[in-house]
């Protein structure tokens, strides 16, 4: 070994460690980087000659051997906006680049003028899309996931469901109802809003009768705009029926259950069906009580048309579309995918990595499943690099360059040494 190879052996130590400055500065530049994952150097030695009799080896230095990405992750930030994601534990992002499928960490998403869920720099998230019912069907293909245009059809009411007490001491009026003087003919009412097929709704009002010995009389009223055949500002009746009740107070016979909507327009007519009690619980519905008579619950299955006002994303990654009417669809279901090999993803700038052979095939499905992380709505992950450490390493190289500058400047003097011998 000459001392020639201790000036390449230095210049080696130089080199290396000016790689892993690289390394640490990119880790430290990107500290604020969202989704960054850190990387570090890794390095060989070079072997040089056996010396005489085989019984040691000398070095030739060192060399770079690779440079690895840390794939660990970083702590999650709440931010509050509904389009932010953050994985939590193993999985990227899928989004559509010019020539395929790229992949992030970074959930900075936003919605474009399309109504399209993209990145920052307007690549298309990847996921799986809902039907018209709202069912998502992982594994079918991945799809840009198109939100902003979403609706809610109207639906028409074919249920309502009625919990009320009549109370059971009220007066036998011992005359026929008329609509037109309710407050005369009836002992208690309640109102109730229905929707049509084209998503109208229409007001109707259900006044109770006392007829005495436990059976009261219901009939629903509407105002004659909201029917076919009716006069404004006259009431129409839609139907009417008898609630019998035991010793109890139990609901214990029902007589008509439903009425009969014939909207004004183009709307067909439409049977809803009352939901006033089963005699068989007795107790679930309308009750017979010695209590002032009152409505506790009112609900029907229709609804107005909506648009999307907001949107939340489950753990799952399922986009699930809040709408103006107050119904809730679920719209697509954001993809992640996982690599055997995450390290071996290539970077290619933006926060972006590219599929390399090294890194295995990617596995994409819902978040939460296969072994993939789940979705944080609203956060952000933060760079995974501690700045602490890179700057303790910054240290160690800046020593270990001096270290091997020494190398060199102790050659040099050690041949200049030999040049002074010949003089």
């Amino acid at each position: 070994m000459s001392i020639v190879s201790s000036l390449y052996i230095g210049a080696s130590g130089l080199l290396s460690n000016s790689l892993e400055l690289e390394v640490v500065g990119d880790n430290v530049a990107n500290s604020n980087t969202i989704g960054f994952k850190g990387s570090r150097a890794a390095f060989a030695d070079v072997l040089g000659d056996t010396i005489i009799g085989g019984n040691g080896q000398l070095g030739l230095g060192v060399r770079a051997q690779t440079v690895q990405k840390i794939f660990t992750q970083g702590s999650l930030t709440s931010t509050g906006i509904a389009t932010d994601m953050a994985v939590q534990g193993p999985g990227l992002f899928v989004v559509e680049g010019p020539d395929g499928p790229l992949y992030t960490r970074n959930g900075q998403f936003t919605l474009n003028q399309d109504g399209h869920l993209t990145s920052l720099e307007g690549l298309r998230v990847q996921g799986y899309v809902a039907d018209a019912n709202g069912v998502v069907t992982p594994g079918t293909g991945l799809d840009d996931l198109q939100l902003a245009d979403a609706t809610s059809p109207p639906l028409a009411t074919s249920n309502l469901v009625i919990h009320a007490n009549l109370d059971s001491q009220a007066t036998v009026l011992g005359v026929p109802f008329d609509a037109t003087d309710p407050a005369n003919t009836s002992n208690f009412s309640t109102t109730m809003t229905v929707y049509d097929s084209l998503g109208a709704a229409h007001d109707i009002d259900l006044h109770y009768v006392n007829l005495g010995g436990g059976t009261w009389e219901w009939h629903a009223v509407t105002d004659g705009a909201n029917v076919d055949g009716g006069t404004p500002g006259v009431p129409f009746e839609l139907g009417t029926g008898t609630l019998t009740f035991d010793g109890a107070g139990n609901l214990s016979a029902v007589a008509g259950n439903t009425i009969t909507l014939d909207p004004t327009g183009v709307a067909p007519s439409q049977t809803i069906t009352l939901d006033m009690g089963d005699p068989a619980t007795g107790t679930v519905g309308i009750t017979q009580f010695a209590a002032p008579s009152a409505t506790s619950f009112l609900s029907q299955d229709g609804h107005t048309a909506g648009t999307l006002a907001g949107i939340k994303v489950d753990e799952n990654g399922n986009v699930i579309g809040a709408f103006t009417n107050g119904e809730t669809r679920t719209l697509a279901q954001v993809a992640l995918a996982d690599f055997p090999a995450p390290d071996e993803l290539g970077r290619i700038g933006g926060n972006l990595y590219r599929a390399f052979a090294d890194a295995g095939e990617p596995n994409i499905g819902a978040p939460g499943s296969g072994g993939r992380g789940t979705l944080v709505q609203g956060a952000l992950e933060q760079s995974n690099v501690d700045l602490a450490s890179e700057l303790i390493r910054m240290i160690v190289v800046q020593r270990a360059f001096q270290a091997n500058s020494k190398t060199l400047t102790t050659a040099d003097q050690m041949a200049a040494e030999l040049v002074q011998i010949k003089r």
